[in-house]
């Protein structure tokens, strides 16, 4: 396969992965200002969502105050966010074109709709709610994983597809993470209190993750079991660990395809293997956030490996 149709394969996933994230992210500050405030809270629970996304100083540039209208509008339609949703739609969209003969149809055709719908959706958005809004870019991003899981063939075409998807997504949980736990909560006496139990149950459900939370842990909301499935739990399919798990898988098929081995394969080989030797309450205690800010910091090495390995453009 040509790198540059493996690299559209791998940015399309993230993007369309990307794009996904954002609307949870709105999800989350749309559930926390919903919340009364009186007891301490956070003054603004937008705010926290462009920190953990990293464009705090980017909207500064273009919006005087972080009200919910302007950091929707933001994240949502603004061409100036390169991560906006409608960047992220208009990003795969073109990434799928340069990719079209790796590509089904009807995978095209799933993308292609969905940036048609969006540009009917911007020119109509005072006729959609927030959360219809987010709960449409959800369906989209599963439209195209379920197009592209049954109508592709497990190729290494597959394996690019899903190394972006893996990677992006284990970037998203660390930073939705790092919003509720270091950013949202504004003291150590909340823990364990009501605005705390709200705030997880919100963020296990913009993560659509708060029944399989319920399977696994009987619905016994403490923040260590939470972050324990978001974060070491194999079988959640949101987790670090899931995701790290399935890079250093989809790398590994890459590897005996060509007949060789890369720097990407052995990086997530590494990554997997402090994942799997470390404990919760080692997390916690040493300071989650500090975990979450090297797992991305981790995480961004990850793909670069790739690109690297893979002779992707920018490399």
């Amino acid at each position: 396969m040509l790198s540059r149709t493996a690299e559209s394969l791998y940015w399309t996933s993230r993007y369309v992965e990307r794009a996904e994230t954002a609307a949870r992210f709105l999800e989350v500050g749309y559930r926390m200002s919903m919340m009364p405030s009186a007891g301490g809270g956070y003054a603004n629970e937008w705010l926290p969502l462009l920190a953990a996304g990293g464009v705090s100083e980017l909207f500064s540039e273009q919006y005087d105050e972080p009200t919910e209208e302007n950091v929707v509008n933001f994240m949502v339609f603004d061409e100036a966010n390169p991560s906006s949703i409608k960047n992220c739609i208009k990003s795969a969209r073109e990434n799928v074109r340069a990719a079209r003969p790796a590509l089904t149809s009807q995978v095209w055709e799933t993308l292609n709709d969905i940036y048609l719908q969006f540009q009917q959706i911007e020119a109509k958005r005072a006729q959609y709610s927030l959360s219809q809004f987010c709960d449409w870019v959800k369906l989209q991003s599963a439209a195209v994983r379920g197009a592209f899981e049954t109508t592709q063939l497990q190729s290494e075409g597959y394996d690019f597809f899903n190394l972006g998807y893996y990677v992006e997504r284990a970037d998203n949980t660390a930073r939705l993470l790092d919003v509720k736990y270091y950013v949202l909560l504004p003291t150590i006496d909340m823990i364990g209190g009501g605005v705390d139990q709200y705030q997880w149950s919100a963020l296990l459900r913009a993560m659509s993750a708060q029944r399989a939370y319920h399977w696994a842990y009987k619905g016994d909301y403490t923040p260590d079991r939470i972050a324990h499935f978001l974060i070491l739990n194999a079988t959640c399919p949101r987790s670090l660990m899931h995701c790290v798990e399935e890079v250093n898988w989809h790398l590994g098929r890459l590897s005996r395809q060509y007949g060789a081995g890369t720097k990407a394969k052995t990086y997530a080989a590494g990554m997997f293997g402090e994942l799997g030797e470390a404990s919760i309450k080692d997390i916690i205690n040493d300071g989650l956030h500090e975990f979450l800010a090297d797992f991305i910091q981790k995480n961004r090495y990850l793909n670069e490996a790739i690109a690297r390995s893979y002779l992707f453009g920018q490399y």
